[in-house]
């Protein structure tokens, strides 16, 4: 008996691991990385988010922080050029104006675009009878044709899908520290860029030199906007997947833009895309009981921002964004008047695929539909690290999903144990990596402050 107590305990231990363990090793990496870049930053009230984001002395992006050396390391090649990155003047106004052109397209292209290149990706996704997947993996090469074909302006070859995912995937896995960097991978798109270059139908700006224009290419289409977009439409299934009467309402009417878009946008209040936004301010900001002097770092918290003020804020509820009583059906309620900013603010690097996003969100989720029955039990956070597993089956399937759901659900917090254990790992070595490195401390006093 003796000797089977501490066996018995042990076991004990080991089966409660998925429960306590990522909770404690996630509090230790918040703690080593305060350790190692210090407490730099002042959080923005909510009350406050509003003003302080639109005002023109919280424009700076990277000059000034410490904080900026990490964000650059994960970033890498090219942040000094990434639009989110370059400090405002003439050289963000060329590259912000590009970009605007490059994306903004007439409604009904845009949409016409999004559906051919969804259809030819998700008919190349074999589910036989059920199979679990990663939704942003399969998302992924979605974005990456949609977005070279914007940029090239024609259909996307297999060998430039597979750099661009290889990448975007490269990149948010630094920056989830789920694994380090791999920038061999990265560089293998870099080269492939620069021998298209001259094949950019769209005048790139001018004040960049041609090797910046490859990375602002690569930084700005190639990661941020596959990245964004796959994490968007993996939040936004995963939500479906756990909410099988929302699916049911969108599967029965397809073309309910008003539903479908309520969908959107809750999903996008429940589970922002961005966690904290720094800027930096370039002068003395005064509010109404204090001033804010010039080069603070503010740090904007999107999940507290868009769950203040509303009522069980946790809840995804499609319904809060219905129209107030006696409006008609389409009229949307009023969104500035509530805690939501999915995009930023206009006057404050807003993002350029704001106008565009929801479109293509609302094709890709028609097209997925049509195709495929999703349900999913595993654990579903802003952050999602495990990206976003589900099971599909065909649409019209009549096999049963209990047994995998139970398989998956048990699976997805074992994963979480090794998954934060390799977070603390590799996180607090690229932590340490990057305040080596100083890419953008360098950078600008090898720049003259530029």
């Amino acid at each position: 008996m003796r000797r089977l107590l501490p066996a018995a305990l042990a076991a004990a231990l080991v089966g409660s691991l998925p429960k306590w363990l990522p909770g404690r090793v996630v509090a230790l990496r918040v703690t080593i990385f305060a350790m190692v870049n210090g407490d730099e930053g002042l959080p923005v009230p909510v009350e406050d988010f509003r003003r302080l984001y639109a005002d023109p002395a919280a424009m700076g992006r990277s000059k000034g922080a410490a904080l900026s050396d990490l964000f650059w390391y994960w970033l890498a090649p090219g942040p000094e050029v990434h639009q989110e990155h370059l400090e405002a003047g003439p050289r963000y106004d060329e590259v912000a104006k590009t970009t605007r052109h490059i994306l903004v397209k007439p409604r009904a292209e845009s949409e016409e675009l999004t559906r051919r290149v969804a259809a030819h990706v998700l008919d190349e996704l074999e589910v036989g009878e059920g199979r679990l997947i990663r939704l942003r993996d399969e998302m992924m090469p979605i974005w990456a044709e949609l977005y070279y074909e914007l940029v090239f302006g024609e259909p996307c070859p297999p060998e430039a899908r597979d750099l661009i995912v290889g990448h975007a995937d490269d990149v948010v896995s630094a920056l989830k520290c789920v694994r380090p960097r791999n920038m061999r991978r990265r560089a293998k798109l870099t080269q492939y860029l620069r021998r298209r270059l001259a094949d950019v139908p769209h005048a790139l700006p001018s004040r960049l030199s041609p090797q910046e224009q490859v990375f602002y290419l690569q930084g700005t289409f190639f990661n941020t906007a596959v990245v964004q977009m796959s994490e968007a439409m993996a939040h936004l299934l995963m939500i479906i997947a756990q909410h099988p009467d929302v699916q049911r309402r969108l599967v029965e009417n397809p073309y309910d833009d008003a539903y479908l878009d309520r969908v959107i946008d809750e999903g996008l209040r429940t589970y922002p895309l961005f966690g904290i936004a720094h800027r930096i301010t370039t002068a003395d900001i005064e509010l109404d009981d204090k001033k804010i002097d010039a080069g603070t770092v503010l740090l904007f918290s999107y999940p507290d921002f868009h769950h203040a003020g509303f009522e069980r804020p946790e809840e995804f509820d499609p319904s809060r964004w219905e129209p107030p009583t006696g409006c008609p059906v389409h009229a949307a309620p009023l969104k500035k008047d509530v805690n939501f900013l999915p995009f930023g603010v206009t006057q404050n690097r807003a993002c350029p695929a704001r106008g565009l996003a929801p479109i293509t969100m609302r094709v890709v989720t028609r097209e997925f539909l049509r195709r495929f029955a999703v349900s999913s039990s595993a654990a579903h956070t802003r952050s999602i690290p495990n990206r976003g597993p589900v099971f599909l089956t065909p649409r019209g399937s009549t096999r049963s999903t209990r047994g995998t759901l139970a398989y998956l659900a048990v699976r997805d917090r074992w994963e979480d144990v090794w998954r934060s254990l390799a977070q603390l790992v590799f996180g607090t070595y690229m932590v340490l990596d990057a305040r080596r490195k100083r890419l953008c401390v360098a950078y600008f006093a090898n720049h003259g402050g530029e």
